[in-house]
């Protein structure tokens, strides 16, 4: 098998080979070039038959988002993770690069103690994706020739390629050790999905129906894959007068949650803030978890507060999908819209059993338009969402489903 060629673009003569040994590790990839700055890089990536770009944000003569623009104008396809530095104007460079077309981040080892512990740390967070984006990248070119296949036989390969991690054959196998996985043929009904057993009493997915019928008190969204992208594509649609709150978790690192719910709240009708200890659940204010605290929902009466805590991180997250979905399950039940968005991995997956537990809703995005489909897939392949919609629906889904006007 061919290897992943990578290219990695760092004005520092320290992080260059430290990132090329971190990635050396693995006989699957290849480091097969390095750049000094932008106009290096983009002098070489015509040479290299890339794969993939880990690009660094701050740069002398072309920084980081030059560099992408540059890239993107010629190939919109091709994977960029941008390395960021763990600071306030870091955050806010990378979530300009996003923007622009990113596919995601990684921050730099920070306050490691050992040049062992940053290689870890290298290893740990960059490998994983960029063996799923260049996977992903291949997956695109291969659709492109071959549009027939529908949406089973995509819901099979990435159910394929998500166990191929271990992720969901060890959440399988937690709940069922002597049953041996198997890839599902999506649809499946409530009675057919693999995890439904250990929560269900006839809750399970399917169209809109009993859930339905419950009156929208809290939305609930799970996002991760370097995509505040797509929660500025929902935010930004929802309307002033919008009758319920947000409480959201996008797998972010410290210091980038407060920028990104800044740059929310500037881009979108209803208020938009960093989740705090005792912050007050209202209609039309949608609430952050802050990056490495968890994120709860707690009811007093008739008042709702945001609460955090530091509790051990759940499927390697912290804030975690899972944490939040099961707060807002207990406090509101049925009258919960849960909405899970592009990301790694199967975190909101037993969050979302949980909401259906109560009797609320679940909707997903759908694959064409995710980054990653491993969140919102697993959740869909498991019978758990009620609609599997792009991107650009799902505004007006939760809309509709929350019976406010647009205005």
């Amino acid at each position: 098998m061919a290897k992943i060629r990578v290219l990695i673009v760092d004005d520092s003569s320290v992080v260059r080979p430290m990132v090329s040994n971190a990635l050396a590790i693995d006989p699957a990839l290849e480091v097969v070039g390095t750049a000094a700055n932008g106009q290096i890089a983009i002098a070489k990536i015509p040479l290299l038959n890339l794969d993939l770009i880990i690009l660094d944000v701050a740069m002398p003569e072309m920084d980081g988002l030059e560099t992408l623009a540059a890239i993107r104008e010629q190939d919109k396809n091709l994977p960029i993770i941008m390395y960021s530095a763990l600071t306030e104007l870091g955050a806010i460079a990378t979530l300009e690069a996003l923007s622009l077309g990113a596919t995601d981040y990684v921050t730099k080892p920070h306050n490691m103690k050992t040049k062992e512990a940053a290689l870890e740390h290298i290893q740990q967070q960059l490998i994983p994706k960029i063996k799923i984006f260049s996977n992903g990248a291949a997956r695109k070119q291969e659709d492109a020739g071959t549009r027939g296949r529908g949406d089973a036989e995509r819901g099979r390969r990435v159910w394929e390629e998500t166990a191929e991690n271990g992720d969901v054959k060890k959440i399988f196998h937690s709940c069922f050790p002597s049953k041996i996985l198997s890839p599902p043929n999506p649809p499946r009904t409530k009675a057919q999905h693999p995890l439904a057993s250990p929560f269900s009493r006839g809750t399970g997915g399917g169209s809109l129906g009993e859930s339905a019928k419950s009156k929208i008190d809290i939305v609930a969204i799970g996002v991760s894959t370097g995509e505040p992208t797509a929660l500025e594509t929902i935010l930004r649609e929802l309307p002033a007068n919008f009758p319920v709150p947000l409480v959201i978790v996008q797998h972010m690192p410290p210091v980038f949650t407060k920028p990104l719910a800044e740059r929310l709240a500037q881009k979108s009708k209803i208020r938009v803030s960093e989740g705090v200890q005792g912050g007050i659940l209202e209609p039309g204010h949608a609430w952050i978890a802050p990056g490495d605290f968890h994120m709860v929902v707690e009811k007093y009466g008739s008042c709702a507060q945001i609460c955090i805590n530091q509790d051990p991180p759940e499927n390697s997250c912290r804030p975690a999908v899972d944490v939040l979905f099961r707060s807002v399950a207990k406090s509101y039940g049925a009258n919960t819209l849960a909405v899970v968005l592009t990301g790694m991995g199967q975190d909101g997956l037993i969050g979302c059993q949980y909401i259906k537990e109560a009797g609320a809703q679940v909707i997903v995005q759908d694959e064409k338009t995710s980054v990653v489909w491993g969140m919102p897939g697993i959740v869909a392949n498991s019978g758990l969402a009620e609609k599997v919609l792009p991107l650009d629906e799902i505004a007006g889904e939760i809309i509709c489903r929350c019976n406010c006007r647009l205005g």
